[in-house]
Formats: C-alpha cells, sequence, structure tokens
C-alpha cells in the first residue's frame, strides 16, 4: 500500500533576553505551563531551560503543516513576550556560553547528562526534524538508505549556525559539529531490511548502551514509535517559510525514492565515508561550496545540484500539492540561507553580534502576523 507520506514538523527554539540579547531560561516564568494550557501536547520543554521544542499534529499535506506551523510560531513568540523574553530561531545562539545554562528538572535529562557529561551540558543547539509517514517498515528502511545521498543537499540549504561562543566558526551549519559529540550520530549505514535495524536497536538496548530506540540520534531514522522516517540532519531555519520549504523537499523525496522502490528500482547506495565527505563540505561552506557528485566523480557547485535535485522530484510535487511550497527552495538559493544572512548582519555591523540577535528575533517573525 502506497505510504500516507503525512507530515510532522519539529522546531526548537532559543528563549532570549530582549536587553542582554543573551539566552534566558524559561523555567523561571510560566511560559511553559501556559503554552501547554494554550497548545497542549504540541510544546515542550528540552534539555536545556532556554531551549523550547514544538511540534506539529500529524498533517496530511503540506498546507496543514503550513498552518499548524506558522500557529505554533505565532503562538511562542506571543507568549514569549507576554514573559518579557523573545523568540529566536536560530541553530546555535551568537555568543551565548552554554557553561552557564541550567538543565531542565526532568530524569530524562538527568539521565542524559550523567551519561555524556560535559558533551551533554555543550549541547546548546537548535534543530529541525521532519517526520515523513511510511507506514510499511520495509519501505521505511530502503527510503531512509536512499536517503542519505541527499542529506548533505538539505543540510546545505537549512545552514544556520555560523556562531558559536562569541566567534564566527567559519561553518555555516556549525550545530552539526557541536551534535557529532553525542554518540550514535551523523549519517548512518545502509540496512539491508528493518529486521536487520531491529536486531541493531535490540542488541543495544540488551547491553544497557541505550533504553530505547529514541537514543539513536542519527540525521535520518526509522522513528522507534512512530510508522515514520524522520530527517533530524537540519539547523532550524530563520524564517518559518523556509522550515515548510525543506519540510516539502524531504516529503517530496520520500515520495520520490518509494515511486522507485515500487517499480523495484532503487537510487544508487555510496559507502557512508563518501557521504560525510559531503556532510563535511554541506555544513562548512553552505550554498557557496561544491559536493561531489559521486557518480560523476567530480565537484558540482551546490547551487547547480540543487537544480538538479528540483527537477529529479518534479512529479512528486505535483502530486503531493507541494508547488508553492517547494518554491521556497528556490528564494533561499536567492535570499541565501540564514547563516548567510547572519554573516551579512556580522559584516555590515562590524562585529556586533548583539545586532545579529535582534535580526534573527525579526526573521523568526517574519510572515507570520
Amino acid at each position: 500500500m502506497r505510504p500516507s507520506f503525512s507530515l510532522g514538523i519539529e522546531e526548537e527554539y532559543q528563549t532570549v533576553d530582549p536587553v542582554s540579547r543573551d539566552l534566558r531560561s524559561h523555567i523561571e516564568t510560566e511560559m511553559l505551563a501556559q503554552g501547554k494550557l494554550r497548545l497542549e501536547e504540541r510544546v515542550k520543554a528540552e534539555m536545556h531551560t532556554s531551549v523550547i521544542e514544538v511540534g506539529t499534529r500529524v498533517c496530511k499535506t503540506i498546507d496543514e503543516a503550513r498552518e499548524d506551523i506558522y500557529e505554533l510560531r505565532r503562538e511562542m513568540v506571543k507568549l514569549a513576550r507576554e514573559h518579557n523574553l523573545e523568540l529566536v530561531a536560530g541553530a546555535t545562539h551568537p555568543f551565548a556560553d552554554w557553561r552557564t545554562q541550567q538543565i531542565y528538572p526532568d530524569p530524562r535529562y538527568h539521565q542524559v547528562v550523567k551519561d555524556l557529561q560535559l558533551v551533554a551540558r555543550a549541547n546548546l543547539i537548535f534543530g529541525l526534524h521532519v517526520h515523513v509517514g511510511i507506514e510499511d517498515r520495509e519501505a521505511a528502511i530502503r527510503i531512509m538508505n536512499s536517503m542519505r545521498y541527499f542529506l548533505p543537499h538539505i543540510m546545505a540549504l537549512a545552514t544556520n549556525s555560523p556562531f558559536w561562543l562569541g566567534l564566527n566558526t567559519g561553518y555555516k551549519g556549525y550545530r552539526a559539529k557541536v551534535f557529532e559529540n553525542f554518540p550514535r550520530t551523523g549519517i548512518p549505514d545502509a540496512f539491508s531490511s528493518y529486521s536487520e535495524f531491529e536486531n541493531y536497536v535490540n542488541l543495544l538496548i540488551k547491553t544497557n548502551c541505550i533504553d530505547n530506540g529514541k537514543k539513536i540520534w542519527w540525521d535520518i531514522r526509522p522513528h522507534p514509535f512512530f510508522n515514520t522516517v524522520e530527517v533530524r540532519a537540519c539547523d532550524i531555519p530563520l524564517r518559518a517559510e523556509e522550515t515548510v520549504a525543506i519540510a516539502a523537499l524531504i516529503q517530496a523525496t520520500a515520495a520520490y525514492l518509494y515511486r522507485l522502490h515500487a517499480s523495484n528500482q532503487d537510487f544508487r547506495h555510496y559507502a557512508r565515508p563518501l557521504l560525510m565527505e559531503n556532510k563535511f563540505r554541506a555544513v562548512r561552506y553552505g550554498l557557496d561550496g561544491s559536493l561531489i557528485d559521486f557518480g560523476r566523480q567530480a565537484e558540482v557547485p551546490e547551487r547547480d545540484l540543487i537544480e538538479e535535485y528540483l527537477i529529479l522530484i518534479d512529479r512528486e510535487v505535483d502530486e503531493l500539492g507541494s508547488r508553492d511550497a517547494i518554491n521556497g527552495i528556490r528564494t533561499i538559493l536567492k535570499t541565501g540561507t540564514g547563516a548567510d544572512r547572519q554573516l551579512k548582519v556580522f559584516e555590515e555591523t562590524n562585529g556586533d553580534l548583539k545586532a545579529v540577535v535582534d535580526y534573527m528575533a525579526k526573521e523568526t517573525t517574519a510572515g507570520l502576523f
């Protein structure tokens, strides 16, 4: 049976002090409790108390997902301001120091800190996770295997973390470099079947590496509890419309790969070390770099590859009704990613990181009100 290709989108936001522009804990306020009253289970805490996460309902179409994520951002911006905070969508804060951040008082997070120590405390990053409904688990594992190739292309479009601890890192997507300190991260190996993946997870549980499959934090995974393939590779974009465009791209990619799968075809698989070369290029240079086209065995400018990519999935875009959303990818190609725009403000203000935060806060609300 054809998958539903339903969508679920999760965004992780920064809560920022409007005066200092530094991160500020929302735990000292009633923000989370009031958020749960208004938005129910669509809002929750994260490990650090200056991080707050929202998640859409299960959405049948990209238009439903757009409506839901816009509403969530809009309500969270209002809620933050009611509690004298600003909501910021950036995958790292330009100058906040993780060493001063509190851990949310929840046994689950304290266990992660106990297990991973400084690596967990330093993980002050903010991501975008996109779930695509693929109910057949064997189809899900095959689509995951093939979609690994496209992750660097998608990550380059989403880069939004050029700064860390007050420094220009030289990376467009530095969040990925922070997160790779965690175990069980990065682009996974391919699996020959879903049962092989299950055996891997069960072995880790049996040997006390993890207590459940959610502690496998790969860039893409079959979700352990939902019938979805979850792409976890992306920085949270500045604008909601960019989130929608990237979610539409991921959905259309899954649909394209399913079409191949259903026709007894497949997208060519490449070894993980090769894919990791492209991931490095994506987070280092964003759209301004080149990725390796392994078929041609040549470097190709990232922008040219994105154009080829859009042609590849064009049929699925019409079938899914996501043409308007996918057009947002071309907008990103024109305006640059969040990282490009942050760096432009940084240069224009002679390195004023507070001005960068102000810009990020303004962009977070773009198109919402």
